[in-house]
């Protein structure tokens, strides 16, 4: 049965779609979006040389994601979840896990996934090597608990989050078709959501 329950307050901005397949609501985290909810319903991101950290606390039932492309960014001002501030992995990590506890998480229970970080036009800088190096940078510094990551390789990547159990599915996307250097990494995700069924999923 269909049910859009009420977001958490914030998060009003986040396109939320039923899978029929699933059976579930599935809260679709853009870049510099992050998504957080009590609800049984899913998250689900795309990624290239991108970032997603899923955050949640299985124990009380909440959890979220985010999606950010660049490491980090100084003298910002204050950000909230729709700002495309939080595109910036220091930004986006702090604000993700700040409304996980202020909407009823335990710092001690928090168990982290991380996801992304391909490098998937090689004639660019390794951006996503970059990102992933601050990921897990941050979760050390942080003293957080990494559970799983799947990050790296030349393949993009679909994320589907749980944020109750915080069990995710990833797939794939393996073989990609030749493009010029100057077409942007986001013709890439857009190829994923089209092929997306043709790849495998992995359980993390």
């Amino acid at each position: 049965m269909r049910e859009f329950r009420p977001v958490l307050r914030g998060f009003e901005h986040v396109k939320r779609f039923w899978d029929s397949g699933r059976a579930k609501v599935v809260a679709k985290v853009l870049p510099g979006e992050f998504y957080v909810s009590k609800q049984d319903e899913l998250i689900s991101t795309v990624l290239g040389s991108c970032i997603a950290a899923c955050v949640y606390d299985e124990k009380l039932g909440i959890g979220g994601m985010n999606h950010f492309m660049l490491p980090g960014a100084k003298a910002l001002k204050e950000v909230h979840a729709d700002d495309l501030n939080c595109r910036y992995g220091n930004w986006a990590m702090e604000y993700l896990i700040n409304e996980v506890l202020k909407n009823g998480a335990s710092r001690s229970n928090l168990k982290i996934k991380l996801f992304g970080g391909g490098k998937i036009i090689s004639a660019m800088t390794d951006i996503g090597e970059g990102n992933i190096r601050f990921a897990q940078a941050y979760v050390e510094e942080e003293s957080l608990n990494l559970i799983s990551q799947d990050v790296g390789g030349p393949w993009p990547r679909k994320v589907i989050f749980h944020p109750q159990s915080g069990k995710a599915q990833v797939k794939k996307l393996r073989t990609m078709h030749n493009n010029t250097i100057e077409q942007r990494e986001v013709r890439y995700l857009h190829d994923i959501e089209a092929q997306d069924n043709k790849t495998d999923i992995e359980l993390f």
